[in-house]
Order: C-alpha cells, then sequence, then structure tokens
C-alpha cells in the first residue's frame, strides 16, 4: 500500500503538536489518549518515519516533524479555507452574480441595486454583459449570466419573469429645435423632423407613423442611448428614449417630451431560466430588486 495521510490524520497530528503533548490534544480532539497515540504510531509506521522524539513531557518534533507540521498547517488551512468559501457562497454572503442587461434598462436599475446590495453582501462581486435584448437572452441560454435584463418580449414558458410598470417613451430634442405642446409632442407633429430611432422599436415606430400617412424621417438607428443623447445636444436630431433615460445627461440644451397621440410606452422584464438553480447570491439579489423596484411581481 502506498504512503498516504488523510485529513483526519492531519488534524489529529495539528492538534498534538499545537497543544504540545497528546493528553491536551486528545481532549481537544474529543478521544482518548491511547487512541490517539494509536494513531499517531500509525500514522508513523504508514510514512516509514518519526514524526515526534520520545522521551519528553512536551512534544517535540524531528526534522520530518516540522516538514509535516509546515506542510499540514498551510493544507488544513486551505481545507478550511475551501469549507468556509463554499458554506459563505451556499448563504449567499460570497459569490460572483453575473447579469446581461441592456443599456438603457441596466444604467437605470444596476446601479443603485448594486450599490445597496452590497451594503448588505460587501463579498459579493458582479459581472455585467451590456448588449441588445436578443444577445442578453442568448447569453442566458448559454448559462453565461444568470439574470437578464431587457426590454424584449420574454416569454414565461422557459423562463422566470419579473416586470416592471410601463413607462413613456419620450423625445429628446435639442432646445433650439423644439416642437409639440409644453410637455407632450403628437407623434404627426414628428414628421419631417430628422429622428434617431432604437432599433428595438424602430418597426412599431414607422407603424404608428404609416397609420398617420407619413414615412418617418429616421436619419440614424441606435441602441446606445448615451450616443443619442450626445447627437440631440449637438442638434443632428430628435431622439426616442424611455422616460427613465433622462437621469443619463443632465444637460439644459435637452427638451424631453412625452410622445401621445397615440402614447409609446416600454416596460423592462428582468428574467433568469426556470430549470436553472439560481445561486443564493443572486436569489438575494433578486429578492431586493422586488424590494426596491416593484411591490409585486407581475406575470406575463
Amino acid at each position: 500500500m502506498g504512503q498516504t495521510i488523510g485529513i483526519k490524520d492531519m488534524r489529529a497530528f495539528f492538534a498534538i503538536v499545537e497543544e504540545g503533548n497528546i493528553s491536551h490534544a486528545a481532549q481537544r480532539l474529543g478521544i482518548a489518549q491511547p487512541a490517539l497515540s494509536r494513531q499517531m504510531k500509525h500514522l508513523e509506521e504508514n510514512l516509514h518515519v518519526k514524526l515526534f522524539e520520545r522521551g519528553s513531557r512536551r512534544i517535540r518534533l524531528t526534522e520530518a516533524g516540522h516538514v509535516l507540521y509546515n506542510r499540514v498547517e498551510n493544507i488544513l488551512g486551505m481545507v478550511d479555507g475551501t469549507v468556509r468559501e463554499i458554506t459563505e457562497i451556499g448563504s449567499g454572503t460570497k459569490g460572483t452574480i453575473r447579469i446581461g442587461t441592456i443599456t438603457t434598462s441596466g444604467a437605470m436599475i444596476l446601479p443603485e441595486l448594486i450599490f445597496e446590495f452590497r451594503k448588505i453582501y460587501p463579498d459579493v462581486t458582479f459581472e455585467i454583459w451590456e448588449s441588445e435584448g436578443a444577445r442578453i437572452l442568448e447569453l442566458l441560454d448559454n448559462r453565461i449570466i444568470e439574470i437578464a435584463i431587457t426590454r424584449t418580449q420574454v416569454d414565461n414558458l422557459n423562463y422566470e419573469l419579473l416586470v416592471l410598470p410601463n413607462e413613456p417613451l419620450v423625445m429628446v430634442m435639442n432646445a433650439k429645435n423644439l416642437c409639440g405642446d409644453d410637455e407632450t409632442i403628437r407623434l404627426e407633429e414628428l414628421k419631417g423632423q430628422p429622428l434617431i430611432i432604437p432599433l428595438r422599436w424602430k418597426s412599431n415606430f414607422i407603424a404608428a407613423c404609416k397609420r398617420l400617412d407619413f414615412e418617418p424621417n429616421i436619419i440614424c438607428v441606435s441602441d446606445s442611448v448615451v450616443q443619442d443623447l450626445l447627437m440631440v445636444k449637438m442638434n443632428l436630431g430628435m431622439a426616442m428614449i424611455p422616460v427613465s433615460s433622462k437621469k443619463l445627461l443632465t444637460d439644459g440644451d435637452l427638451v424631453y417630451k412625452r410622445i401621445v397621440e397615440p402614447e409609446m410606452t416600454t416596460h423592462t422584464v428582468i428574467s433568469w431560466l426556470k430549470n436553472q438553480t439560481m445561486s443564493t447570491a443572486c436569489k438575494n439579489f433578486v429578492s431586493l430588486f422586488k424590494k426596491i423596484f416593484i411591490k409585486e411581481a407581475v406575470a406575463l
């Protein structure tokens, strides 16, 4: 049989060295002194080496014993640290939460949510992917992320869903090129205006315009809200964004007006796979999301 040493032997050996004698070590380990003495004798026989200098009232290590003690101290530290880490991950106090998000929703939700979450769980870390909705759901399906934040229509057959209330879409325009009323703009008033429209709403927007008998003048299709706002600031055109995105850029040159006749709305969907075991940290994150953003989950 090969020379082996188990965790139980390591803990016994380590206790003897730390306590300085077998009697105290046996009390610490909760076993009888003769049994501990036999265990150490079997360990020495198995390793074919003496670990202790006999004949002294206090345990003294041989050269081999010193080597083993140094190695065992490191090994037990790693074992105990691993057990502690796994336990902490299981309790949700450690671990990494992997999230995929579109720009508009992530920018509005995640900074506040992560800030509040880390007050409670400071050792949990985050990995965040940002892309368009279809790509985010693909990452979720492939289990690269645990949570998806999108404005895409998501089915409830494969996903668990939380849905935020509808929010209006607004048209942001440069203060030098205003149209519409003080706080609203009718869709037909956008006729002839240079427009910047997010891809996810392009087809619905064009269809709504055609029902009013005009073809919209779309100069740019862009899902980058910050970029869209900067283009409006340069007076390149007007951009359609969710009203919550106003927080992304506070600027006196920008004016936001709610689209009416017809009103256009959107909503944010938080989803995760039904058949995937969610980490405890992730469950805690979802619970905090509910507490901060919605009173009651909306099932689709």
